[in-house]
């Protein structure tokens, strides 16, 4: 597990203390036996500020700088409006931490929920079903056993509106898949083939990847970042690499989380070197090689595409964060939260009313975004015994109904929302 004080280790050495113990998954057994009966009843909601039991950490500390506004009992008398209940459970069977989930957003309505895992060489689908049932759906393990995909994004396919998932990890490859079997008629389908069709696959950063996205607006276009200093912008309807952003003015170690602004305009950048790097997408220059990428037809020429080269941000700064940022709040957060460990990830909902967020005791925590002023969040902290084990990230369905955690024990929290 990376800690603040060795941040050198891969995030593939993250899961070393494994419990000997393995629940195996498999199509038929959705629910964990843990959580039948009367034992579910202690899966409780209880506001921030009833949380007495939180030991130091090492941002935790009484004489620390710049925290003054930020202590103990922040949330003590607001109260959430929101309410969840953990109504299943359950552990993959390779037993390796899990460091990404996504619900897929770009479904119909009235289409099944489903969401994907990532976790040691595996890629995994469920789909969510009433009465807390979560439905194995489909597993792909990669050839290489050496491969530990760190993160996954959803989009869809233009021209036949079919889901993608976009997976990376260790090695440095993007790998973008056909999903659109697991959609409908994946029982008259084996398992070695629904997932093996490939919409395409990416080489180009020179070390692990930490983060995709895809644009808000754009769904051709997906943001990688990695542990080679650079972000990369690529246009997967036809397989070119749009532009690279780093070099003179970039990060100078390894960059951790990005993503887009709600306009698709900009995109912020965060990593190791403590900065946020803010990038401009809609300038001339990259409009020009957007549209270029579209309009590039390698049967055409034999020239390959010529990819930007951004060496400058249009803003920067390291004087918000006085260490890594791995995720925008995180380390405001972890005075509180016992967040002292990197790549924990939060989520949002949708609609942005809610944000959710686990550490690295296996509690999660949930705020109501829905307030004027961000000092007034109100929040809920949602526990459970036998979630000890650390929560790298969350994801809400699209309809803000059902929140899920994956943690470094491979297991896998459903959180229903009570109405």
């Amino acid at each position: 597990m990376r800690e603040n004080k060795n941040m050198s280790e891969s995030p593939s050495q993250a899961g070393k203390e494994i419990p000997a113990k393995k629940q195996k998954l498999s199509s038929d057994e959705n629910s964990n036996p843990d959580l039948s009966g009367d034992e579910n009843d202690d899966a409780v909601s209880v506001e921030s500020g009833t949380n007495a039991e939180r030991p130091d950490t090492p941002t935790n500390t009484a004489n620390a700088p710049g925290r003054k506004s930020w202590g103990k009992g922040k949330w003590k008398s607001k109260k959430c409006r929101y309410s969840f209940k953990c109504v299943n459970s359950l552990r993959e069977d390779h037993g390796q931490p899990l460091f990404g989930v996504q619900f897929n957003w770009h479904s119909k309505e009235g289409d099944p929920l489903v969401f994907a895992t990532v976790g040691s060489n595996r890629v995994t689908l469920y789909e969510c079903h009433s009465q807390g049932e979560i439905r194995l759906l489909q597993s792909y393990v990669d050839a290489d056993a050496d491969e530990n995909f760190y993160t996954c994004a959803w989009t869809y396919d233009t021209n036949t509106s079919h889901p993608l998932l976009a997976v990376a990890g260790s090695r440095g490859i993007i790998r973008v898949k056909f999903t659109r079997l697991l959609c409908g008629y994946i029982q008259q389908h084996s398992t070695s083939t629904c997932l093996e069709m490939f919409k395409g696959h990416y080489v180009g950063h020179g070390n692990a990847i930490n983060e995709l996205k895809f644009h808000p607006r754009d769904p051709n276009l997906l943001l990688s970042v990695s542990k080679d200093h650079a972000l990369r912008l690529w246009n997967i309807q036809t397989d070119t690499l749009v532009a690279i952003f780093g070099g003179v003015e970039g990060h100078r170690d390894e960059v951790l989380s990005a993503d887009f602004d709600l306009l698709g305009e900009k995109i912020m950048s965060c990593g190791m070197d403590h900065s946020l790097k803010l990038w401009r997408i809609n300038s001339e220059r990259m409009q020009k090689a957007i549209r270029g990428s579209y309009e590039y037809n390698p049967s055409k020429t034999n020239r390959p595409f010529v990819s930007q080269k951004i060496h400058f941000p249009d803003f920067s700064t390291r004087d918000i964060h006085r260490n890594y940022v791995d995720c925008w709040l995180q380390l405001k957060l972890s005075y509180f939260l016992q967040c002292d460990i990197w790549y924990m990830r939060f989520s949002m909902d949708f609609w942005q009313k809610m944000l959710a967020l686990g550490n690295q005791v296996g509690k999660l925590y949930v705020w109501d975004l829905e307030v004027e002023d961000p000092h007034k969040a109100k929040c809920i902290t949602l526990t459970l015994p036998k979630c000890t084990s650390a929560i790298r990230q969350t994801s809400f369905s699209r309809d803000s109904s059902i929140l899920i955690a994956v943690c470094d024990d491979a297991s896998i929290w459903r959180w229903d929302r009570q109405r």
